[in-house]
Order: structure tokens, then sequence, then C-alpha cells
């Protein structure tokens, strides 16, 4: 079944911020957050401004149109302790799951990753109860690497991760109906 086009396109904070503070306003979607949703379109900007600023590259809002309204968010970012390990985040709007578009855009993010560094680990960091981030990730190849226990206090209190870890020399399925990634500046 194809599925309708998205694209991928340079996250603008102040611009994606209203549409996407219908994720990062909403508890449910904030449920595996560290914090709780965000409580005005002001904090939501702020807060993607912050995860946004050195990765500006590799920070990208998904829309339906190449200049339309962020339906999701896409990152790719260092954590510092080694250049060539970086952790990857997505959340997209309720109303669009059910389209693969996570995995889509995630695909072609990490492509673009691997294409453009020396990365050589991408790895997500995930809460075992977030069934729908397991699921999006093993579609995309990554490994289920363990169990951190303990690891996070969160909004609804101490949190396990499970590490999925995908490397550059790793098979990678083909993910039908990716994304187009619009280059900044068109």
């Amino acid at each position: 079944m194809a599925h309708s086009p998205i694209y991928l396109r340079p996250l603008d904070p102040v611009a994606d911020g209203p549409a996407l503070h219908t994720i990062f306003g909403d508890p449910q979607c904030c449920l595996w957050l560290p914090e709780p949703a965000f409580a005005d379109i002001d904090a939501t900007i702020a807060k993607l401004t912050d995860w946004t600023i050195g990765f500006e590259k590799t920070s990208w809002a998904i829309a339906l149109t190449p200049d339309g309204p962020a339906i999701g968010r896409i990152s790719l970012f260092n954590t510092g302790h080694d250049k060539d390990v970086w952790e990857a985040a997505c959340m997209v709007s309720p109303a669009t799951r059910g389209q693969n578009i996570a995995a889509r855009a995630l695909s072609v993010a990490i492509e673009y990753l691997f294409a453009t560094t020396t990365a050589r680990r991408i790895y997500a960091d995930i809460d075992p109860d977030n069934h729908a981030s397991v699921k999006t990730f093993e579609k995309l190849g990554f490994t289920r690497e363990g169990v951190l226990r303990g690891e996070w206090v969160t909004h609804i209190g101490i949190r396990d991760s499970v590490i999925y870890g995908l490397l550059r020399t790793d098979p990678r399925p083909s993910i039908p109906d990716k994304p187009v990634l619009v280059e900044p500046g068109k």
C-alpha cells in the first residue's frame, strides 16, 4: 500500500513551534518524555530551540507539503561523549499515526547522517512501555542492545530505558515511500 508523500525539511523552532505544540503540548504524546507536556507555544518554541542549537543540519520538521505545517519532528544529535555516536528522536502528530511516517522520515534522516558525517552508530533510548517507538526502530533495523534499569527520573516516575542501536555497517531494511528531503533555502 502506497502512502501519501511526506517531506523532511529543516526545522525552524519559531515557525514550526505552533504546529508542533499540538504534539509537545499534549500530555499523552509527551508521556514518555522526561518532562511533561509544555504549557504553551512559547515553551514549545523554547524547548525546540534548545534541542536544535548545534544540530540545525540534523533537525527536521515532517510535513505533507514542502512548506506546509509540521506534523512531526525528527532529530539526530550527538550527545558529546563520542563524535561518531548519535542519538535519534522522533515525534509525530497523533492524527497522522498509522501511516509509517516516523519510520519513513527516520530512514531518510539516518541515510543523510551516514552520508554526511563519520557517524558509526545511532542509538535510540526508549521507554520500555513505548511500544510504538520500539516498533518503529525495529522496522529500521535497529538491534535491541539492553535495558538500563532505573535510568530516567521523569514526570511519571523513575523509568527504565531500552537501548536500540544501528551501526553504519548494519543492514537496513528497505522502507517504502520515503520522504523528500528538502534542502535548506529551497
